[in-house]
């Protein structure tokens, strides 16, 4: 009852606030003299209600409501306490019984967090919003459409299909109700799959017409269902005719006078603002605003103002999957704690706070905001970005005085556009606290022209809190990644494979046999593992000197490569490298990142084949344990792109067939000699020492293995994990030479990236093109015969039968193992003019037992 008594006196009190605001000058008065738009009904109506001009040609105008938090902050007790307030009310109308047993829906995005309130007051019932953010790996148990909405469509996405099922009265809440078609659709959608007897219609204001309420119990009766009405006010909006094409008039002319007074008055003076497209005006200053606007950064850094609010696990962000009494429970013992720790992060000066949701994330801000504003003695206002397109006018009368334009930042499923953030601009808040959820967390977000930027403009200080999105578990038997030192040399904190151990399975035969299965078509090359590559003393030597002479031109490629991703792909990426050349680099990223940002990043190794296509299994155990948009899979270089069209082909088929979306197929290499990618650190074509040698500088793992009888379909794929080779495993050794080069190369590699950043790095695929230039002209007539690069040729020596090595003129010492293991084999080494590739492998192209010596060497063809 004590919380009912405060939510009681919170809605008095904010009752008595706008009313206030009210006397002074409606916030709908602008609209009403300029189209004749009139509210009718309840006396609290313009208390309640602004008006604003959208731009949507269904509707010119929008009822603006100051109670909640979406376009108008707000004190946070005032818009929690008029949620609970309905709910209570409908408690009263249902009776115990009743109401112990009801389901509470919300509309999104405008009501996902007054339908949290109204269940809050109801007592004991669990809820569920609607959403329009599809999610993978659920099904969707209904859904309905918006007809007047910017964007329609709505999903019903339950973690428990049967809590719509009952048959206990279903609330719907919504922040207004204008026609009831939304309500119609709505239960038209549900009732079909799942009826019951009873349902509650709850708003803030009912403007429906006497014909729309009339069809409303029309439909009730059609369906032999009872259906109630809740709502704080009632009335009708009287629109004169034509009101549609005078609204869109009377935005077209505003938008062509405040262009030309923003071009005349340049940045002085209060201009009325709309929205424009991005890169046009964006904000505006209150009349008689406090603070000072200041230059936005450029580069904000990743970690710059981030709060760990510490959020419960298992607590779910909100109602998109369904929010439980449970749940409940558990927002309500941690909430306190994390209010402190966001009252502990704010500059100790700021007296005016503001709290800004993110669009359909609206019940946790709110709930944060309105324990900070009992607790920390501080005024606390609050309100959420918005999907919603509204003219913004200067003007005591006008609902929507400023607007924050940016580009959205979760990735949504209906491409990009722009969002929006009204009132927020000019209005002397000492601080901004940004609450959005992990899919939010993008680097769209902290991007120049992102949310975070457009803030820093109008703020002394921007700060974020992410809660973790929340994903519905969903049932899997796969196991954990296997970790050193029981499967690999690599610490366990360096590297999870997602791989099954297949270290007791002889998998090993002789190059020739393997060769001769291959090129015949009578097995895979991942279907066994060649014999592993034993380097004499001499060729040890030249990795240990190739080693020393490059290990800072590595370096400082692994910087670039590692401060592009920050940059451009995620500020918190999840490294999965492709095993196992991809490993060493993956490692050496990460700890990069850990050496110059600090960051503990997550990485894992896959398997990749050519011609299957990635571990699905893998990319199964990804995505339910991270947000597939922050994986960034790395690979130590490219060759001809064969692997980066087999990355991109296989994760297209796995969206298609798992609807697991999110994955980027742009590989993040070390060297990109073949212009696969955009995102690498050189694209010079040089030793990488890692490529010299096999599973001794792989953290004794052997390639990948996919065979039928060993790898099912629940299972990842399988590789070895030699022991017997730690006398000559210089795994660990290579890490530690190209790290111990870090911080002379740091400066250096930071200036590249930056550079880079600023160009255009799109792939040319010349690597691809000189790949089928040399498979004509050297009558081969098969790519996949044909490998370039220093890397790729180091491979070809150590498990193919070699045919001959193209040089290009005047190579120097990059080539030294190469030439060495050459002089083993009798495999010549021709020089070449004009190679893109410092050299070039052939296998042989015609293959047989008999293309060798006795002594295993290659003959000519």
């Amino acid at each position: 009852m004590e919380k009912a008594e405060k939510a009681e006196r919170a809605v008095n009190e904010g009752e008595h606030q706008v009313s206030d605001e009210a006397d002074r000058v409606w916030s709908g008065s602008w609209v009403a003299e300029r189209l004749g738009v009139e509210l009718v009904g309840d006396d609290r109506l313009t208390g309640l209600l602004g008006l604003a001009l959208r731009r949507n040609p269904k509707r010119a105008h929008l009822l603006v409501s100051n109670v909640l938090g979406k376009h108008v902050p707000q004190s946070p007790s005032v818009v929690y306490g008029h949620g609970v307030e309905l709910g209570r009310r409908v408690r009263e109308l249902l009776g115990a019984e009743e109401a112990g047993r009801a389901v509470v829906l919300g509309y999104a995005e405008t009501a996902t967090g007054l339908g949290h309130c109204v269940a809050d007051g109801l007592g004991l019932a669990p809820y569920l919003h609607s959403t329009r953010r599809p999610v993978a790996g659920v099904a969707t148990a209904g859904g309905f459409e918006e007809a007047h909405s910017h964007a329609t469509s709505h999903l019903l996405l339950p973690e428990d299909p049967a809590l719509l099922g009952g048959d206990g009265p279903l609330v719907l809440v919504d922040d207004e109700f204008s026609t009831g078609n939304t309500v119609l659709n709505t239960v038209r959608d549900l009732h079909a799959r799942y009826p019951r007897r009873r349902y509650v219609v709850v708003a803030l204001v009912d403007m429906r017409s006497a014909a729309d309420a009339g069809r409303l119990e029309a439909f009730a009766r059609e369906i032999g269902a009872r259906v109630d009405l809740v709502a704080a006010a009632s009335g009708t909006v009287r629109l004169p005719e034509g009101v549609l094409e005078k609204g869109q008039e009377l935005v077209a002319r505003y938008e062509s006078e405040s262009a030309s007074e923003s071009a005349a008055a340049g940045s002085s003076g209060p201009v009325a603002r709309f929205p424009a497209p991005l890169g046009g005006i964006a904000d505006t200053p209150l009349s008689g605003a406090r603070g000072t606007a200041r230059t936005a950064p450029t580069t904000p850094h990743p970690d710059d103002g981030r709060i760990d609010l510490h959020w419960p696990a298992g607590l779910p962000d909100g109602g998109r999957h369904g929010f439980t009494p449970a749940h409940r429970e558990l927002l309500e013992e941690t909430l306190p704690a994390m209010a402190r720790r966001l009252a502990d992060a704010l500059p100790h000066n700021a007296r005016r706070v503001h709290i800004l949701g993110f669009e359909e994330l609206m019940y946790a801000p709110l709930r944060l905001a309105h324990e900070l504003e009992r607790s920390a003695g501080v005024e606390v206002r609050y309100s959420t970005t918005t999907r919603s397109p509204v003219l913004a006018v200067d003007d005591p009368g006008y609902a929507i005085r400023t607007r924050l334009a940016f580009p959205a930042h979760d990735d949504p499923a209906d491409g990009p556009g722009e969002r929006y953030a009204y009132n927020v601009a000019g209005a002397g808040f000492d601080a901004v606290v940004v609450v959005v959820d992990s899919a939010g967390d993008t680097p769209a977000l902290h991007a120049p022209d992102g949310l975070l930027a457009r803030l820093a403009a109008h703020t002394p200080r921007v700060l974020l809190a992410v809660i973790p999105s929340y994903a519905p578990e969903r049932p899997s038997m796969l196991p954990e990644p296997l970790r050193g030192p029981a499967f690999s040399s690599y610490a366990p904190e360096e590297v999870g494979w997602l791989l099954q151990d297949l270290s007791d399975v002889t998998l090993e035969a002789p190059t020739e046999e393997r060769e001769e299965a291959i090129q015949s078509g009578g097995a895979h090359y991942a279907e066994s593992l060649p014999v592993e590559y034993q380097p004499s003393e001499q060729y040890q030597e030249l990795f240990h000197a190739a080693l020393e002479d490059s290990a800072a031109r590595i370096a400082q490629a692994v910087g670039v490569v590692t401060e592009t991703v920050l940059a451009e792909r995620s500020p918190r990426p999840v490294l999965v490298s492709l095993a196992r050349a991809g490993t060493p680099v993956g490692i050496l990223m990460r700890r990069w990142a850990q050496h110059r940002h600090g960051l503990d990043l997550p990485h894992y190794a896959v398997s990749i084949v050519r011609g299957r296509g990635i571990d699905a299994n893998a990319l199964r155990w990804l995505a339910r344990h991270h947000d597939p948009r922050d994986v960034v899979f790395v690979d130590g270089w490219t060759g001809k792109g064969a692997i980066t069209r087999e990355l991109a082909q296989a994760l297209e088929e796995f969206e298609k067939s798992d609807g697991i979306s999110g994955f980027d197929p742009e590989i993040a290499v070390l060297a990109d000699p073949g212009s696969c990618v955009r995102t690498y650190g050189t694209r010079e074509d040089f030793l990488i020492p890692s490529a010299c040698l096999n599973s001794t500088v792989s953290g004794l793992i052997s390639r990948t293995v996919l065979r039928a009888d060993l790898v099912g379909p629940d299972d990842f794929h399988g590789a070895k994990f030699y022991r017997e080779l730690a006398g000559t495993d210089v795994s660990v050794a290579f890490l530690d030479a190209v790290c111990a080069r870090f911080p002379e190369v740091a400066d250096a590699a930071c200036a590249q990236a930056k550079e880079l950043l600023a160009t255009d790095r799109s792939p040319t695929w010349e690597g691809w093109a000189a790949v089928e230039r040399i498979s004509e002209e050297y009558a081969i007539h098969d790519v996949n015969l044909v490998k370039p690069g220093v890397g790729e040729t180091t491979r070809v020596m150590l498990r193919r039968v070699p045919w001959k090595v193209l040089a290009r003129a005047g190579a120097g010492s990059d080539l030294d193992h190469v030439r060495l293991l050459a002089e083993q084999r009798g495999v010549p080494v021709e020089e070449v003019d004009g190679l893109p590739y410092t050299c070039v492998g052939l296998i042989h192209p015609k293959y047989t037992r008999g293309a060798t010596g006795a002594d295993g060497k290659a003959v000519s063809v």
